[in-house]
């Protein structure tokens, strides 16, 4: 076999996404990497990732994780949020997980989400008049997208979804920047962290005692697939979904936003029909994920992968010096960041933004297997509402600063712009 390859270290203030991104697809398909100190392998071909995302001998179990059982990994590190959380199904396996699955399905319905609509158009709606008064009163300023239209929409329609009090959104907003910046001292996460998982456990214990028309009652209610959720699972799942459910959906308006405004002849495309703006979140989805890498699962056993980037159920000697081993207690990342612009799978102009891409939907951006991202129909519906109305009411938005001076926020697993100038028409 195979020596394990040096480690990359991952940014965790990403100065250079476009390069650490470069350098860990340059690794190969699977890569050793450095995370503020903890060592990981991480995954960035996308046939590699769907083989091992569906893998039973990778979980999410964090005590299947060496570095943790060992306590050589303990709640000092920084990202120990994003692997030890409240129970739910982002942490379970098996039949534990195809339990909370299934009720979060039944509570969660398409025919849910499709209600959502009128909310997520009402709120788009009332960001927008806010951003046509600030243009009235201040013609050609500069208004930065993100706090503006990009960060509330989101969180609205999550909270409204939820049954979250629309007069706690701020809070919300609050606390969760906090805990994703890279730049939050780590005894402020882990408050920021006890408070979030009180909020969502009080609801549940509200909701209990008087249930509402949301998704907080039906996970209480919800009665498939076997036991009642316990309050503290659903107040997890609450967690877990709001987390993911608001920070995906900023990513992936400003990363569509970006793209159209820095690539104006795709633009022209879109705003004439000939291109869909279902094409323009696919493609925004693959080239700027939302998640730029997701932590963690740990293999119950040695895992070998060929350098083809197979992995194999046999032993190691089936491959003589080729490959290597996913070690049993080792913690792997999933890098989607990397595996959008797999040039193996999407073509040697993978790094390119183009809304004519072909195979442009056949992005694993929401995960892919038995923990794929149940909100991603949510997520989609927001950016079709908000993306055509934004364009619609300002048809001469533009960037406000060059692209190149775009910078990304000190979010190391999420994919996210500190902020997206832009100047509304005029």
């Amino acid at each position: 076999m195979n020596p394990s390859p040096p480690a990359l270290a991952i940014d965790p203030l990403v100065q250079d996404l476009d390069g650490e991104t470069a350098r860990l697809r340059a690794a190969g398909p699977l890569a050793r990497i450095d995370l503020l100190g903890v060592p990981a392998w991480t995954v960035t071909s996308q046939p590699v990732a769907r083989r091992l995302l569906t893998d039973s001998r990778l979980v999410k179990d964090i005590n299947q994780w060496g570095l943790f059982a060992s306590g050589e990994v303990t709640h000092a590190w920084p990202l120990i949020g994003m692997v030890d959380v409240p129970p739910s199904m982002f942490t379970t396996d098996g039949a534990e997980h195809r339990r909370l699955r299934t009720k979060i399905a039944q509570a969660l319905t398409a025919r849910r989400v499709e209600e959502l609509r009128p909310v997520v158009e009402r709120y788009t709606a009332q960001l927008l008049d806010e951003l046509a008064a600030q243009a009235k009163e201040a013609p050609g300023a500069a208004v930065d997208l993100k706090p503006a239209f990009a960060g509330p929409l989101p969180m609205a329609v999550v909270c409204s979804l939820m049954g979250v009090a629309e007069s706690e959104i701020p809070r919300q907003m609050k606390l969760w920047k906090a805990f994703f910046s890279m730049l939050t001292p780590q005894d402020e996460r882990l408050a920021v962290m006890a408070e979030i998982y009180g909020i969502f456990l009080g609801m549940v214990h509200e909701k209990k005692a008087a249930p509402g028309d949301d998704l907080t009652s039906a996970l209480i209610l919800a009665d498939e697939g076997g036991a009642p959720m316990s309050q503290e699972e659903v107040a997890g799942n609450l967690q877990s979904m709001i987390a993911a459910g608001h920070e995906t959906t900023i990513a992936l308006i400003l990363s569509a936003v970006r793209g159209l405004l820095t690539h104006p002849d795709q633009l022209a495309l879109v705003l004439d029909g000939t291109v869909s703006w279902e094409a323009v979140i696919e493609e925004a989805l693959r080239w700027d994920p939302p998640v730029t890498h997701l932590l963690m699962r740990f293999a119950t056993e040695d895992i070998v992968v060929a350098d083809g980037g197979t992995p194999c159920s046999s032993g190691a000697e089936s491959l003589g010096d080729d490959g290597f081993v996913i070690g049993k207690g080792e913690g792997v990342v999933m890098s989607y960041r990397a595996i959008g612009r797999d040039t193996g799978f999407h073509g040697p102009d993978a790094d390119s933004f183009d809304v004519t891409r072909a195979d442009a939907a056949r992005h694993i951006a929401f995960g892919h297997g038995p923990h794929i991202c149940p909100g991603a129909a949510l997520s989609r519906l927001e950016a079709a509402i908000a993306l055509p109305a934004l364009f619609a009411r300002f048809p001469g938005l533009r960037l406000a600063v060059p692209s190149e001076e775009l910078r990304k926020a000190p979010v190391l697993t999420q994919n996210d712009l500190e902020a997206l100038p832009v100047v509304l028409g005029g």
